[in-house]
């Protein structure tokens, strides 16, 4: 039987290298595995991981429709799809992906964000975690700079933890004046970037 998976964790745990494991593991074996992203960091049609390995993908725009981009899978006789950046997909999308399982047999692995930089759950992720087969957490995440384990992915802006904004931001954006950073919730909340930040705080109050 084939299964709709949702793999998902915070920025830099590793999903996008997963997913380019599996595929590889899979391509040694099998000529019948595709590769999607939704919007990989690279802007391009290839999936990359910070580690530095990188593969061909199909780049999917997202909010489009899926029955061309399924039915050339079908046309290919594809029986597993590997996807990554999954947030990015509308509700619409995932449910023709479920479709593409039960009806047609594929197997859809899905790699991705759970919640965007104010927390909120992405409406595709949100629906994979209604419908998906299974869904489960990376073991290995992020951590914040104090040690704790990263649950939030802040968007900075100009050194500051960005409260509003649009959900979607496609390409690589790590560094310069807009950039992401996992923080534990408590450090979320506060706004603090790394104990600098802390120490100022503490000696403006002394002051």
């Amino acid at each position: 039987m084939a299964e709709l998976t949702f793999t998902y964790g915070t920025m830099a745990a590793g999903k996008s290298t997963l997913a380019l494991q599996l595929c590889w593991q899979l391509r040694e074996n099998r000529s019948d595995v595709a590769l999607w992203t939704f919007g990989d960091r690279s802007a391009a049609g290839t999936v990359t991981s910070r580690i530095g390995i990188e593969a061909e993908a199909e780049a999917v725009p997202a909010g489009t429709d899926l029955e061309p981009f399924v039915a050339a899978l079908l046309e290919r006789r594809v029986a597993i799809l590997v996807i990554d950046e999954v947030q990015f997909a509308s509700v619409d999308q995932i449910d023709a992906l479920a479709r593409l399982v039960d009806d047609h047999d594929v197997d859809v692995h899905t790699f991705g964000l759970s919640a965007d930089f104010l927390l909120n759950v992405f409406p595709g992720s949100a629906r994979l975690f209604a419908i998906a087969d299974w869904a489960h957490e990376l073991p290995l995440t992020s951590n914040c700079w104090c040690g704790r384990k990263g649950r939030c992915n802040a968007r900075v802006v100009s050194g500051v933890v960005a409260r509003a904004g649009d959900q979607f931001v496609y390409g690589d954006v790590q560094t310069g004046v807009v950039h992401y950073q996992v923080l534990c919730r408590t450090h979320y909340r506060l706004g603090q970037l790394g104990p600098d930040a802390v120490a100022q705080k503490k000696a403006a109050q002394r002051s």
